[in-house]
């Protein structure tokens, strides 16, 4: 198994689409932060990751101190970052006043929105995914705050879209698992997405993705990914990828921002929590599971990481979790938020 399935194994994604639009030129619609809108998508949700795919027509995104990014049918943009941004017809076209609040918008999933002035049509549907922050901040590190990959003409692509279109029929039908089909739709879109950005991207890029598509950075990943509990010295990674020591650290801190053996042991607690978040396994089974031969030598690198022991820390995220499923039972709090205007009737 490759570095990306294993900590797509690992990473616990939930998804969905909330909106569908469906806009005539011209017409504007205004996204807020990432953070705004998780805690009445996903209360309680670490971090959620907002994206959208174009259906059909054109478009653009714009965003606070970033250019103008183009957008036609089939492309998918995402928000690495969550900033707050615009989707419109053309650069300039002013979004309208919010008129319901999120918990209007959000009563339905996926709502439909249907405004403009009756030029040419542009349909999309903006879905999320919610992951853990620190699994969400690995794969995401390096990547541009608009990340747009073009879908359609890719061997996934055709698949996807027939696909969204028979969900989003299957979510208004009164046949039971049309929300489920949905949801698990946004994840395979958003996996597919990773992997098509990640192929093509190129030398100047940084960041896990990038470095997962390197010769020697590649290597290196998917063997600590393979096997994160041996005792992996730097030169036997640098064996592994068939370089020196030096370059393999110098190309790791490149793509990656840290050492090797430092990402190495990060990867380790990574599991570890994970084991500790979704189990009651033993501390010691846990820690030998993950490549420590005492748990106080666990502990120690554990409480490194994370700030807490390991225990404390499986006690304040059960917590986390009961209240997390206590929150979702009684759905999101009313709040205001800039949208586009109600469906047209």
């Amino acid at each position: 198994m490759d570095a990306l399935s294993h900590v797509l194994r690992v990473v616990r994604l939930t998804g969905a689409f909330f909106i569908q639009g469906r806009f005539t030129a011209p017409w504007s619609y205004f996204s807020p932060h990432s953070a705004t809108l998780a805690q009445h998508l996903e209360p309680g949700a670490e971090r959620v990751v907002i994206f959208h795919l174009i259906t059909q027509g054109d478009c653009v995104v714009e965003m606070a101190g970033q250019p103008v990014t183009p957008l036609s049918a089939g492309d998918v943009v995402f928000f690495p970052q969550g900033h707050a941004h615009v989707m419109a017809s053309a650069p300039g076209v002013e979004p309208p006043r919010a008129s319901r609040t999120i918990e209007q918008i959000l009563s339905k999933r996926p709502r439909l929105i249907a405004h403009g002035g009756g030029g040419a049509p542009t349909h999309l549907v903006c879905g999320y995914l919610v992951c853990d922050s620190r699994l969400c901040r690995m794969l995401l590190t390096g990547l541009p705050p608009v990340v747009k990959v073009g879908m359609r003409g890719t061997p996934a692509g055709l698949w996807l879209e027939s696909s969204m279109r028979y969900a989003l029929v299957e979510a208004k039908s009164p046949r039971p698992g049309g929300g489920g089909l949905l949801a698990k739709l946004a994840e395979v879109l958003f996996i597919e997405v990773l992997r098509t950005y990640m192929n093509a991207s190129g030398a100047q890029r940084t960041g896990w993705l990038a470095g997962l598509g390197d010769r020697i950075v590649g290597t290196v990943l998917n063997a600590i990914h393979a096997r994160p509990a041996r005792d992996w010295t730097l030169e036997d990674l640098a064996r592994e990828a068939g370089t020196s020591r030096s370059v393999l650290a110098e190309r790791f801190q490149q793509f990656v921002g840290t050492s090797p053996i430092q990402y190495l042991t990060q990867w380790r607690m990574t599991l570890a929590a994970n084991l500790l978040s979704r189990s009651n396994a033993p501390l010691a089974r846990i820690a030998e599971d993950v490549g420590y031969q005492t748990d106080t030598a666990f502990s120690r690198a554990f409480r490194r990481e994370y700030g807490v022991p390991p225990a404390a820390w499986r006690r304040s995220h059960q917590d986390d979790r009961r209240e997390f499923a206590a929150t979702a039972a009684m759905g999101p709090p009313r709040s205001p938020c800039g949208s586009a205007r109600p469906p047209a009737r």
